[in-house]
């Protein structure tokens, strides 16, 4: 279940599936990142945007920039993981959020997530004032 605690950090359950594992029966690499773009996508969801009406009215559409990630320890099948995200920074061009995955407390997953707009065309553009406000 998803919810957002008292400090804006934002919590995604995820159950690990037999199609998330490799040969090994650990959690492919790719889909921590699928793990946690789902968080996000839940996240802003929760906050009341809605990033069809933003492409629509503003013309733009949030994207990844960069992603720094570190792989702390390995999730199996069927466990429970937890993704929790947090704003770490938003100015009038970005943002960028912390993110981790976790298994009983324990980080398996963390992540530097810096988000961008571009229009239509492709080309940087500012983060729409009301969002900005939402997120601070």
């Amino acid at each position: 279940m998803a919810k957002t605690a008292s400090d804006g950090t934002h919590r995604f359950d995820i159950r690990v599936y037999y199609e998330d594992t490799d040969m090994a029966g650990i959690v492919y690499h790719a889909n921590y990142l699928k793990y946690i773009e789902r968080a996000r996508s839940d996240w802003v969801r929760q906050m009341g945007i809605d990033q069809n009406v933003m492409r629509e009215q503003d013309g733009v559409v949030f994207v990844v920039r960069r992603i720094e990630a570190d792989y702390l320890g390995s999730a199996r099948f069927d466990d429970e993981l937890v993704v929790r995200t947090r704003t770490q920074t938003v100015t009038g061009a970005r943002l960028v959020m912390e993110q981790t995955v976790t298994r009983n407390e324990e980080t398996l997953f963390s992540a530097i997530v810096t988000i961008v707009c571009v229009n239509e065309a492709g080309q940087p553009a500012r983060l729409p004032p009301n969002i900005r406000l939402m997120l601070h």
